[in-house]
């Protein structure tokens, strides 16, 4: 039996990566594209079903690649979603949220096994970072799930465990696999980056073409530097003021808006001062931004409560009066714990 901690992906490469394989093995250049259709647009599972390569060709492919880097251990049905519990090569676990809206599916990516951003409000944080999970680990979450449902997966937001930013390489290249015609073929535009709001990897992403083209998702959570510290500890290094400053430069296209993401905590950040405090934040180029309000997905490790929809309707109001454009998120997932926040690497006993 092949060794998969030790084996090469196919998923791990980009096509001009693939066509240097193939040219090295002096197979004809046609069969690298070949090769990433019958991944990316049939989702194959094994070589053996590449039938228009030769027997030798897939013998080959078969004794020294893999296609899957993970292995499926739970799907849990909930009444708006779907989580699935993967597990990697070398053991470890994390999860991954298929979301139903009412015209298209919205797949939730994770990018790192468990989180060192450390967000108090967070289950995902509470057992820390292990490490950060590979290009094809990444696009293996979307094969996989894709094969197990009809209809075809065209949302992807990297809102799953672990931040992003902080595996900008491996999350960079698992986003040119999914944007590229040769690869998944999804719009940039239906592409989601949430940052907790690391300043230099957000700086770096401006300067990419490629990256800046995406959706971007940035959670704020307080509207003072006080706060949000205490809510939010990487905000000791990566100050609000800082991160504000980078968002008001960030090239941002102008028919788009950057997400401000905001979880309402009861008596902690969703009083009036503070729906005050975060449109005063955001006045100076109301335009380039819009708020998500995130009530609070109550976990049983965490100490904080959900606020009451008055509340929330309450806050939104206040940022609607002064010129904030502002919605609701009620997450999907809550019942299977894979709503934002809850996710931590769990089975799920029914």
């Amino acid at each position: 039996m092949k060794d998969l901690s030790k084996t090469t992906y196919i998923t791990s490469l980009n096509l001009a990566q693939l066509r240097e394989l193939v040219k090295s093995l002096g197979w004809e250049p046609y069969r690298a594209d070949q090769i990433l259709n019958w991944v990316y647009k049939r989702f194959i599972t094994n070589f053996e079903e590449m039938t228009n390569l030769s027997k030798e060709q897939r013998r080959f492919l078969s004794d020294n690649y893999s296609i899957h880097s993970l292995e499926l251990v739970q799907k849990v049905e909930g009444g708006d979603s779907t989580k699935f519990l993967f597990k990697t090569t070398d053991g470890h676990l994390l999860e991954t949220v298929l979301i139903y809206e009412r015209d298209h599916l919205t797949l939730c990516v994770s990018s790192q096994v468990g989180c060192a951003v450390g967000c108090t409000f967070c289950a995902t944080t509470k057992d820390g970072l292990v490490r950060n999970l590979r290009t094809e680990e990444i696009i293996d979450q979307f094969l996989q799930v894709q094969r197990h449902t009809p209809q075809k997966i065209r949302n992807v937001v990297f809102m799953g465990m672990g931040e992003p930013l902080a595996n900008y390489e491996n999350v960079r290249k698992a986003v040119e696999i999914m944007v590229s015609a040769w690869g998944l073929d999804l719009s940039k535009r239906r592409v989601s980056i949430s940052t907790s709001g690391l300043v230099h990897q957000l700086r770096l992403m401006a300067q990419d073409p490629l990256m800046r083209e995406l959706n971007l998702a940035v959670s704020i959570n307080a509207p003072t530097q006080e706060l949000r510290e205490k809510l939010m500890p990487l905000s000791k290094t990566n100050t609000l003021q800082d991160l504000m400053e980078t968002l008001y430069q960030f090239p941002y296209p102008s028919d788009r808006r950057i997400m401000i993401e905001y979880v309402l905590l009861e008596g902690v950040n969703d009083e009036e001062v503070h729906a005050r405090q975060l449109a005063n934040l955001l006045k100076k180029k109301r335009n380039k931004f819009k708020v998500n309000l995130i009530p609070f997905n109550p976990d049983p490790s965490l100490p904080y409560k959900r606020p009451s929809m008055e509340r929330v309707y309450r806050f939104q109001k206040i940022l609607w009066e002064e010129g904030i454009s502002t919605f609701i998120r009620l997450s999907k997932g809550v019942d299977i714990f894979g709503a934002c926040g809850q996710l931590r690497r769990r089975l799920v006993l029914r």
